[in-house]
Protein backbone atom coordinates (compact mmCIF):
# COMPACT_ATOMS: atom_id res chain seq x y z
CA UNK A 1 0.00 0.00 0.00
CA UNK A 2 1.34 3.14 -0.93
CA UNK A 3 2.08 6.27 1.42
CA UNK A 4 -0.96 7.95 0.29
CA UNK A 5 -3.40 5.25 0.36
CA UNK A 6 -2.07 4.27 3.82
CA UNK A 7 -2.19 7.74 5.22
CA UNK A 8 -5.64 8.82 3.41
CA UNK A 9 -9.22 7.39 2.98
CA UNK A 10 -12.03 8.45 0.46
CA UNK A 11 -14.48 10.66 1.09
CA UNK A 12 -17.01 7.48 0.62
CA UNK A 13 -15.82 5.99 3.85
CA UNK A 14 -15.41 8.93 5.79
CA UNK A 15 -12.10 7.77 7.81
CA UNK A 16 -9.80 9.79 9.04
CA UNK A 17 -6.17 11.18 7.61
CA UNK A 18 -3.58 9.11 9.21
CA UNK A 19 -0.37 11.42 10.13
CA UNK A 20 3.03 10.09 8.75
CA UNK A 21 4.47 9.98 12.10
CA UNK A 22 1.83 7.76 13.26
CA UNK A 23 2.27 6.10 10.41
CA UNK A 24 6.31 5.35 10.37
CA UNK A 25 5.32 4.26 14.09
CA UNK A 26 2.63 1.92 13.43
CA UNK A 27 4.81 0.10 10.92
CA UNK A 28 7.69 0.15 13.21
CA UNK A 29 5.38 -1.33 15.98
CA UNK A 30 4.65 -4.26 13.45
CA UNK A 31 7.88 -4.85 12.92
CA UNK A 32 8.35 -5.07 16.48
CA UNK A 33 5.25 -7.66 16.94
CA UNK A 34 6.01 -9.60 14.45
CA UNK A 35 9.69 -10.48 15.80
CA UNK A 36 11.75 -8.75 13.27
CA UNK A 37 12.74 -6.23 15.46
CA UNK A 38 13.64 -7.91 18.86
CA UNK A 39 14.32 -6.83 22.24
CA UNK A 40 17.91 -5.10 22.50
CA UNK A 41 17.75 -4.34 18.45
CA UNK A 42 19.01 -0.56 17.77
CA UNK A 43 16.68 0.69 15.78
CA UNK A 44 18.00 3.25 12.33
CA UNK A 45 19.26 6.57 13.26
CA UNK A 46 16.64 9.52 12.62
CA UNK A 47 19.21 10.16 9.83
CA UNK A 48 19.40 6.65 8.24
CA UNK A 49 15.09 6.87 8.54
CA UNK A 50 14.93 10.27 6.67
CA UNK A 51 17.06 8.94 4.12
CA UNK A 52 15.38 5.53 3.53
CA UNK A 53 11.71 7.02 3.93
CA UNK A 54 12.33 9.93 2.42
CA UNK A 55 10.88 12.05 5.55
CA UNK A 56 11.84 14.85 7.86
CA UNK A 57 13.89 14.39 11.09
CA UNK A 58 10.48 15.99 12.94
CA UNK A 59 8.27 13.55 11.72
CA UNK A 60 10.71 10.38 12.71
CA UNK A 61 11.40 12.15 16.33
CA UNK A 62 7.77 12.50 16.52
CA UNK A 63 7.21 8.74 15.39
CA UNK A 64 10.27 7.63 18.04
CA UNK A 65 8.66 9.65 21.06
CA UNK A 66 5.50 8.07 20.23
CA UNK A 67 6.77 4.16 20.21
CA UNK A 68 8.58 5.32 23.16
CA UNK A 69 5.67 6.48 24.87
CA UNK A 70 3.94 3.16 24.40
CA UNK A 71 7.15 1.64 26.66
CA UNK A 72 8.37 -0.07 22.82
CA UNK A 73 11.89 1.65 22.49
CA UNK A 74 14.29 3.19 24.63
CA UNK A 75 16.59 5.83 24.02
CA UNK A 76 20.21 5.75 25.76
CA UNK A 77 22.81 8.73 25.49
CA UNK A 78 24.69 8.65 22.57
CA UNK A 79 23.68 5.29 21.03
CA UNK A 80 20.31 6.40 19.79
CA UNK A 81 17.01 4.52 20.29
CA UNK A 82 16.63 0.15 20.93
CA UNK A 83 13.40 -2.07 21.23
CA UNK A 84 12.95 -2.49 25.03
CA UNK A 85 11.63 -5.37 26.71
CA UNK A 86 7.53 -5.59 26.12
CA UNK A 87 6.53 -3.85 29.12
CA UNK A 88 4.02 -6.38 30.55
CA UNK A 89 5.94 -9.53 29.54
CA UNK A 90 7.54 -10.30 32.28
CA UNK A 91 4.21 -10.99 33.94
CA UNK A 92 1.77 -14.21 32.33
CA UNK A 93 -1.76 -13.14 30.83
CA UNK A 94 -4.80 -14.17 32.53
CA UNK A 95 -6.76 -17.49 31.18
CA UNK A 96 -10.16 -18.25 30.13
CA UNK A 97 -12.31 -17.29 32.98
CA UNK A 98 -14.53 -20.48 34.01
CA UNK A 99 -17.97 -19.34 35.74
CA UNK A 100 -20.68 -21.55 36.89
CA UNK A 101 -23.18 -22.01 33.62
CA UNK A 102 -26.92 -21.84 35.64
CA UNK A 103 -28.61 -18.46 35.79
CA UNK A 104 -28.36 -15.99 38.62
CA UNK A 105 -30.91 -13.95 40.21
CA UNK A 106 -29.06 -10.46 41.15
CA UNK A 107 -28.53 -9.23 44.69
CA UNK A 108 -25.39 -7.32 43.92
CA UNK A 109 -26.10 -3.56 43.97
CA UNK A 110 -25.90 -3.21 48.08
CA UNK A 111 -22.27 -4.94 47.95
CA UNK A 112 -21.51 -2.91 44.94
CA UNK A 113 -22.38 0.34 46.22
CA UNK A 114 -20.41 -0.66 49.65
CA UNK A 115 -17.25 -0.92 47.52
CA UNK A 116 -17.71 2.38 45.41
CA UNK A 117 -18.14 4.46 48.32
CA UNK A 118 -14.58 4.55 48.73
CA UNK A 119 -13.49 6.33 45.67
CA UNK A 120 -14.98 9.12 46.45
CA UNK A 121 -12.59 10.75 48.92
CA UNK A 122 -10.29 12.94 46.70
CA UNK A 123 -7.72 12.36 49.49
CA UNK A 124 -7.35 8.65 48.26
CA UNK A 125 -5.32 7.54 45.63
CA UNK A 126 -7.93 6.44 42.73
CA UNK A 127 -6.53 3.61 41.66
CA UNK A 128 -10.19 1.80 42.26
CA UNK A 129 -11.50 4.11 39.93
CA UNK A 130 -14.32 3.99 37.27
CA UNK A 131 -13.14 7.42 35.75
CA UNK A 132 -10.38 8.86 34.20
CA UNK A 133 -8.73 12.40 35.59
CA UNK A 134 -11.00 15.09 34.78
CA UNK A 135 -7.74 17.00 33.88
CA UNK A 136 -6.98 15.61 30.67
CA UNK A 137 -10.11 16.58 29.27
CA UNK A 138 -10.98 20.48 27.51
CA UNK A 139 -13.56 21.27 30.67
CA UNK A 140 -12.35 25.24 29.78
CA UNK A 141 -13.24 25.32 25.82
CA UNK A 142 -16.31 22.88 26.99
CA UNK A 143 -17.47 25.45 29.45
CA UNK A 144 -17.65 28.42 26.95
CA UNK A 145 -19.98 26.16 24.32
CA UNK A 146 -22.08 25.58 27.15
CA UNK A 147 -22.34 28.91 27.88
CA UNK A 148 -22.85 29.96 24.50
CA UNK A 149 -25.45 27.25 24.84
CA UNK A 150 -27.25 29.10 27.46
CA UNK A 151 -27.20 32.79 26.41
CA UNK A 152 -28.34 31.76 22.94
CA UNK A 153 -30.58 29.05 23.23
CA UNK A 154 -33.99 28.54 21.16
CA UNK A 155 -37.07 28.57 23.41
CA UNK A 156 -38.53 25.93 20.82
CA UNK A 157 -35.52 23.81 21.86
CA UNK A 158 -36.99 23.03 24.88
CA UNK A 159 -39.96 20.79 22.30
CA UNK A 160 -37.94 20.02 19.40
CA UNK A 161 -34.57 18.58 21.03
CA UNK A 162 -36.97 16.11 22.67
CA UNK A 163 -36.07 12.47 22.41
CA UNK A 164 -34.85 11.39 20.49
CA UNK A 165 -32.83 14.55 20.82
CA UNK A 166 -30.81 17.51 19.28
CA UNK A 167 -30.65 17.13 15.02
CA UNK A 168 -27.52 18.15 15.03
CA UNK A 169 -25.71 16.45 17.52
CA UNK A 170 -27.56 13.35 16.11
CA UNK A 171 -25.84 14.03 13.23
CA UNK A 172 -22.64 14.63 14.09
CA UNK A 173 -22.86 11.51 15.93
CA UNK A 174 -24.23 10.03 12.53
CA UNK A 175 -20.67 11.49 11.20
CA UNK A 176 -18.43 9.67 13.47
CA UNK A 177 -19.87 6.72 12.97
CA UNK A 178 -19.28 7.24 8.97
CA UNK A 179 -15.54 7.76 9.85
CA UNK A 180 -16.00 4.25 10.84
CA UNK A 181 -17.19 2.43 8.40
CA UNK A 182 -20.78 2.50 9.38
CA UNK A 183 -23.75 3.68 7.89
CA UNK A 184 -26.01 4.63 11.06
CA UNK A 185 -29.04 7.25 10.33
CA UNK A 186 -29.73 10.13 12.31
CA UNK A 187 -33.71 8.71 13.08
CA UNK A 188 -32.03 5.63 15.30
CA UNK A 189 -29.81 7.45 17.19
CA UNK A 190 -31.37 8.25 20.75
CA UNK A 191 -29.79 10.92 22.98
CA UNK A 192 -29.34 9.17 26.76
CA UNK A 193 -28.26 10.92 29.88
CA UNK A 194 -25.39 8.98 29.62
CA UNK A 195 -24.45 5.42 28.89
CA UNK A 196 -26.06 3.69 31.88
CA UNK A 197 -29.62 5.76 31.35
CA UNK A 198 -28.58 4.12 27.30
CA UNK A 199 -28.24 0.18 29.17
CA UNK A 200 -31.19 0.33 31.27
CA UNK A 201 -33.59 1.20 28.20
CA UNK A 202 -31.91 -1.42 25.95
CA UNK A 203 -32.73 -3.93 28.48
CA UNK A 204 -36.09 -3.03 29.29
CA UNK A 205 -36.71 -2.45 24.90
CA UNK A 206 -36.41 -6.44 24.39
CA UNK A 207 -36.73 -7.83 28.00
CA UNK A 208 -39.49 -8.35 30.87
CA UNK A 209 -38.76 -9.33 34.26
CA UNK A 210 -37.82 -13.00 34.73
CA UNK A 211 -36.12 -12.95 31.38
CA UNK A 212 -32.33 -14.34 30.94
CA UNK A 213 -29.71 -12.29 29.27
CA UNK A 214 -26.05 -13.32 28.84
CA UNK A 215 -23.14 -11.41 29.52
CA UNK A 216 -19.48 -11.95 30.02
CA UNK A 217 -17.33 -12.93 32.75
CA UNK A 218 -16.08 -10.86 34.46
CA UNK A 219 -18.70 -8.05 33.32
CA UNK A 220 -18.60 -4.20 33.98
CA UNK A 221 -20.78 -3.89 37.53
CA UNK A 222 -23.40 -1.35 35.96
CA UNK A 223 -24.59 -3.90 33.51
CA UNK A 224 -25.25 -6.46 36.91
CA UNK A 225 -26.64 -3.54 38.79
CA UNK A 226 -29.35 -2.30 35.57
CA UNK A 227 -30.29 -5.84 35.48
CA UNK A 228 -30.92 -6.63 38.87
CA UNK A 229 -33.57 -3.19 39.06
CA UNK A 230 -35.49 -4.41 36.21
CA UNK A 231 -35.58 -8.07 38.11
CA UNK A 232 -33.35 -9.98 34.97
CA UNK A 233 -31.49 -13.17 35.48
CA UNK A 234 -28.44 -13.44 34.02
CA UNK A 235 -25.91 -15.95 32.70
CA UNK A 236 -22.21 -15.78 32.45
CA UNK A 237 -20.35 -16.38 29.75
CA UNK A 238 -16.22 -17.61 30.05
CA UNK A 239 -14.27 -14.85 28.74
CA UNK A 240 -10.66 -14.24 27.68
CA UNK A 241 -9.09 -10.76 28.42
CA UNK A 242 -7.38 -10.88 25.29
CA UNK A 243 -9.80 -12.58 22.70
CA UNK A 244 -12.92 -11.99 24.55
CA UNK A 245 -16.17 -14.12 25.11
CA UNK A 246 -15.64 -17.69 24.58
CA UNK A 247 -18.20 -17.91 21.32
CA UNK A 248 -18.32 -21.65 21.26
CA UNK A 249 -19.79 -21.35 25.11
CA UNK A 250 -22.25 -18.59 23.92
CA UNK A 251 -23.56 -20.72 21.31
CA UNK A 252 -24.06 -23.70 23.36
CA UNK A 253 -25.83 -21.55 25.86
CA UNK A 254 -27.98 -20.21 22.86
CA UNK A 255 -29.40 -23.46 22.72
CA UNK A 256 -29.49 -24.19 26.13
CA UNK A 257 -31.56 -21.36 27.81
CA UNK A 258 -34.12 -18.77 26.62
CA UNK A 259 -31.92 -16.20 26.38
CA UNK A 260 -33.88 -12.54 25.48
CA UNK A 261 -30.49 -10.56 25.06
CA UNK A 262 -26.67 -10.18 24.94
CA UNK A 263 -24.92 -7.47 27.19
CA UNK A 264 -21.48 -7.06 25.86
CA UNK A 265 -18.33 -4.61 25.84
CA UNK A 266 -16.26 -5.67 22.73
CA UNK A 267 -13.45 -2.56 22.58
CA UNK A 268 -11.64 -2.27 25.65
CA UNK A 269 -14.04 -3.95 27.72
CA UNK A 270 -13.98 -2.94 31.43
CA UNK A 271 -12.89 -4.80 33.72
CA UNK A 272 -10.14 -6.94 31.35
CA UNK A 273 -9.41 -4.31 28.51
CA UNK A 274 -10.04 -6.90 25.95
CA UNK A 275 -10.61 -5.58 22.62
CA UNK A 276 -12.22 -8.50 20.59
CA UNK A 277 -11.18 -8.82 16.68
CA UNK A 278 -12.88 -8.01 13.49
CA UNK A 279 -13.30 -11.52 13.12
CA UNK A 280 -14.78 -13.01 15.90
CA UNK A 281 -17.13 -9.51 16.07
CA UNK A 282 -18.50 -10.49 13.05
CA UNK A 283 -18.69 -14.35 14.25
CA UNK A 284 -20.59 -12.81 17.05
CA UNK A 285 -23.07 -11.15 15.24
CA UNK A 286 -23.67 -13.37 13.00
CA UNK A 287 -24.28 -16.42 15.86
CA UNK A 288 -26.95 -13.74 17.32
CA UNK A 289 -28.62 -13.25 14.73
CA UNK A 290 -28.93 -16.51 13.48
CA UNK A 291 -30.65 -16.90 17.19
CA UNK A 292 -32.89 -13.69 16.90
CA UNK A 293 -31.54 -12.30 20.00
CA UNK A 294 -30.35 -8.87 20.00
CA UNK A 295 -26.68 -7.83 21.02
CA UNK A 296 -26.78 -5.05 23.59
CA UNK A 297 -22.80 -3.64 22.81
CA UNK A 298 -21.34 -0.97 25.59
CA UNK A 299 -19.10 0.70 23.43
CA UNK A 300 -17.58 3.84 25.74
CA UNK A 301 -14.40 3.42 25.57
CA UNK A 302 -14.37 2.96 21.73
CA UNK A 303 -11.97 6.46 20.85
CA UNK A 304 -9.57 5.21 23.64
CA UNK A 305 -7.73 2.97 21.23
CA UNK A 306 -3.64 2.81 21.28
CA UNK A 307 -2.90 2.01 17.60
CA UNK A 308 -3.18 3.92 14.67
CA UNK A 309 -6.51 3.01 13.48
CA UNK A 310 -10.16 2.84 15.42
CA UNK A 311 -11.43 -0.93 16.25
CA UNK A 312 -14.37 -2.13 14.19
CA UNK A 313 -17.88 -0.38 14.45
CA UNK A 314 -20.16 -3.35 15.32
CA UNK A 315 -22.88 -0.98 13.39
CA UNK A 316 -21.01 -1.47 10.17
CA UNK A 317 -21.11 -5.65 10.32
CA UNK A 318 -23.77 -6.75 8.28
CA UNK A 319 -26.73 -7.74 9.32
CA UNK A 320 -26.48 -4.94 12.62
CA UNK A 321 -30.25 -4.18 12.73
CA UNK A 322 -30.69 -5.96 15.95
CA UNK A 323 -27.36 -4.56 17.34
CA UNK A 324 -28.00 -1.94 20.07
CA UNK A 325 -24.82 0.49 20.19
CA UNK A 326 -24.29 2.20 23.14
CA UNK A 327 -21.53 5.19 22.99
CA UNK A 328 -21.19 8.09 25.43
CA UNK A 329 -18.53 11.55 25.65
CA UNK A 330 -18.58 10.96 29.55
CA UNK A 331 -15.16 8.61 29.14
CA UNK A 332 -13.43 10.46 26.19
CA UNK A 333 -14.57 14.41 26.77
CA UNK A 334 -17.34 15.48 29.03
CA UNK A 335 -16.75 13.78 32.12
CA UNK A 336 -20.06 14.75 34.75
CA UNK A 337 -22.19 15.96 31.23
CA UNK A 338 -23.58 12.48 31.40
CA UNK A 339 -24.28 12.79 27.62
CA UNK A 340 -24.47 9.19 25.69
CA UNK A 341 -26.61 7.77 23.00
CA UNK A 342 -28.29 4.62 21.54
CA UNK A 343 -28.05 3.66 18.05
CA UNK A 344 -30.65 1.68 18.63
CA UNK A 345 -31.29 -0.09 14.67
CA UNK A 346 -35.00 -1.47 14.93
CA UNK A 347 -35.57 -0.72 18.57
CA UNK A 348 -35.36 2.87 18.41
CA UNK A 349 -38.66 3.42 18.50
CA UNK A 350 -39.55 1.63 21.76
CA UNK A 351 -36.38 3.27 23.00
CA UNK A 352 -37.65 6.92 22.23
CA UNK A 353 -41.11 5.65 24.01
CA UNK A 354 -38.94 4.68 26.99
CA UNK A 355 -37.04 7.48 27.04
CA UNK A 356 -39.81 10.03 27.28
CA UNK A 357 -41.84 7.80 29.81
CA UNK A 358 -38.69 7.80 32.37
CA UNK A 359 -36.62 10.91 31.81
CA UNK A 360 -38.52 12.57 29.77
CA UNK A 361 -35.38 14.39 27.78
CA UNK A 362 -31.47 15.13 28.13
CA UNK A 363 -30.67 18.11 29.26
CA UNK A 364 -31.03 20.24 26.49
CA UNK A 365 -27.98 22.98 26.81
CA UNK A 366 -25.82 20.39 26.98
CA UNK A 367 -26.82 18.53 24.37
CA UNK A 368 -26.22 21.72 21.92
CA UNK A 369 -23.13 22.39 23.74
CA UNK A 370 -21.59 18.99 22.50
CA UNK A 371 -22.86 19.21 18.81
CA UNK A 372 -21.31 22.86 18.81
CA UNK A 373 -17.73 21.05 20.24
CA UNK A 374 -18.01 18.61 17.55
CA UNK A 375 -18.30 20.97 14.89
CA UNK A 376 -15.94 23.44 15.81
CA UNK A 377 -14.41 22.46 19.10
CA UNK A 378 -11.20 20.18 17.82
CA UNK A 379 -12.40 17.02 19.13
CA UNK A 380 -9.65 14.70 16.98
CA UNK A 381 -7.16 16.85 18.02
CA UNK A 382 -8.34 15.96 21.96
CA UNK A 383 -8.92 12.32 21.42
CA UNK A 384 -5.21 12.00 19.67
CA UNK A 385 -3.64 13.76 22.73
CA UNK A 386 -5.87 12.12 24.97
CA UNK A 387 -4.94 8.43 24.06
CA UNK A 388 -0.80 9.67 23.85
CA UNK A 389 -1.37 10.67 27.85
CA UNK A 390 -3.07 7.38 28.33
CA UNK A 391 -0.52 5.05 26.39
CA UNK A 392 2.00 6.94 28.46
CA UNK A 393 -0.05 6.65 31.84
CA UNK A 394 -0.14 2.79 31.12
CA UNK A 395 3.23 1.95 30.85
CA UNK A 396 4.34 4.04 33.50
CA UNK A 397 1.41 1.98 35.82
CA UNK A 398 2.62 -1.50 34.30
CA UNK A 399 6.30 -0.62 35.27
CA UNK A 400 5.52 0.33 38.72
CA UNK A 401 3.28 -3.19 39.28
CA UNK A 402 6.28 -5.53 37.51
CA UNK A 403 8.83 -3.44 39.90
CA UNK A 404 5.99 -4.21 43.15
CA UNK A 405 4.09 -7.14 42.53
CA UNK A 406 4.99 -10.83 42.78
CA UNK A 407 5.97 -12.54 39.74
CA UNK A 408 3.13 -15.22 40.22
CA UNK A 409 1.13 -12.12 39.21
CA UNK A 410 -0.99 -12.46 35.72
CA UNK A 411 -1.68 -9.01 34.00
CA UNK A 412 -4.21 -8.66 31.12
CA UNK A 413 -2.23 -6.16 29.00
CA UNK A 414 -4.81 -3.51 27.48
CA UNK A 415 -5.26 -2.21 24.00
CA UNK A 416 -6.78 0.62 24.54
CA UNK A 417 -9.13 2.23 27.70
CA UNK A 418 -7.26 3.18 31.03
CA UNK A 419 -8.15 -0.66 32.88
CA UNK A 420 -6.22 -2.99 34.06
CA UNK A 421 -6.84 -6.42 35.00
CA UNK A 422 -4.63 -8.50 37.89
CA UNK A 423 -5.20 -12.00 38.70
CA UNK A 424 -2.83 -12.09 42.08
CA UNK A 425 -2.45 -15.50 43.54
CA UNK A 426 -4.93 -17.67 44.98
CA UNK A 427 -3.99 -16.68 48.54
CA UNK A 428 -4.48 -13.47 48.05
CA UNK A 429 -8.65 -12.26 49.14
CA UNK A 430 -9.33 -9.03 47.26
CA UNK A 431 -12.29 -8.02 49.38
CA UNK A 432 -9.24 -7.85 52.47
CA UNK A 433 -6.73 -6.34 49.85
CA UNK A 434 -9.34 -3.95 49.20
CA UNK A 435 -9.83 -3.06 53.19
CA UNK A 436 -6.47 -3.29 54.03
CA UNK A 437 -5.86 -0.99 51.09
CA UNK A 438 -8.48 1.55 51.90
CA UNK A 439 -6.61 1.65 55.49
CA UNK A 440 -3.46 2.95 53.63
CA UNK A 441 -5.39 5.39 51.45
CA UNK A 442 -5.75 3.75 48.34
CA UNK A 443 -8.53 2.44 46.59
CA UNK A 444 -8.82 -0.65 44.02
CA UNK A 445 -11.57 -2.58 42.65
CA UNK A 446 -11.90 -5.97 43.80
CA UNK A 447 -12.90 -8.84 41.39
CA UNK A 448 -16.04 -9.82 43.43
CA UNK A 449 -17.89 -6.79 41.79
CA UNK A 450 -17.89 -7.84 38.45
CA UNK A 451 -19.64 -11.03 39.17
CA UNK A 452 -23.01 -12.00 39.32
CA UNK A 453 -21.70 -14.69 41.86
CA UNK A 454 -19.11 -12.44 43.58
CA UNK A 455 -15.69 -14.75 42.14
CA UNK A 456 -12.81 -14.13 40.76
CA UNK A 457 -12.01 -13.10 44.67
CA UNK A 458 -8.29 -13.35 43.58
CA UNK A 459 -7.97 -10.43 40.91
CA UNK A 460 -8.20 -6.82 40.94
CA UNK A 461 -8.80 -3.30 38.22
CA UNK A 462 -6.49 -0.92 38.66
CA UNK A 463 -6.96 2.26 37.11
CA UNK A 464 -4.14 4.60 35.06
CA UNK A 465 -6.54 7.25 33.83
CA UNK A 466 -5.14 9.86 36.33
CA UNK A 467 -1.32 10.98 35.88
CA UNK A 468 1.44 8.90 37.44
CA UNK A 469 2.79 11.26 40.49
CA UNK A 470 5.05 10.61 43.55
CA UNK A 471 1.73 9.03 45.63
CA UNK A 472 0.62 6.48 42.79
CA UNK A 473 3.95 5.08 42.46
CA UNK A 474 3.85 4.77 46.84
CA UNK A 475 0.72 3.21 46.38
CA UNK A 476 1.45 0.55 44.03
CA UNK A 477 4.97 -0.37 46.39
CA UNK A 478 2.33 -0.46 49.48
CA UNK A 479 -0.24 -2.57 47.20
CA UNK A 480 2.61 -5.24 46.79
CA UNK A 481 3.58 -5.44 49.80
CA UNK A 482 0.17 -6.20 51.27
CA UNK A 483 -0.08 -8.51 48.35
CA UNK A 484 3.28 -10.22 49.53
CA UNK A 485 2.25 -10.40 52.71
CA UNK A 486 -0.39 -12.72 51.81
CA UNK A 487 1.52 -15.26 49.70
Amino acid sequence: MSQRQHGKHSKKTGAVKVARYQQLAYETEKLIADGILRPGDRLPSVRQTCRTYAISPVTVTQAYYLLESRGLIEARPKSGYFVRPRLGQRLDEPQMSHPRSQSTALQVSDFIFQILNSVKDPAVVPLGSSFPSPFLFPLDKLGRFLGQSARNSNPLSTVTDLPPGNAELRRQIALRYLARGATVSTDEIVITSGAMEGINLCLQAVTQPGDLIAIESPTFYAGLQASERLGLKVIEIPSHPREGIDLQALAAALQQHPIKACLLMLNFGNPTGCLVSPERKRALIDLLARHAVPLIEDDVYQELYFGTQPPLCSKSVTPADHVMHIGSFSKCLAPGYRLGWVAAGRYAEKIIRLKLATSLATTIPVQIAIAEYLKHGSYDLHLRRLRQQLMLQEARLIEEIERHFPATTRLARPAGGYFVWIELPQTVDALNLQRQALEQGISIAPGPIFSAKKEFRHCIRLNFGHPPDTHTQQAIATLGRIISSHI
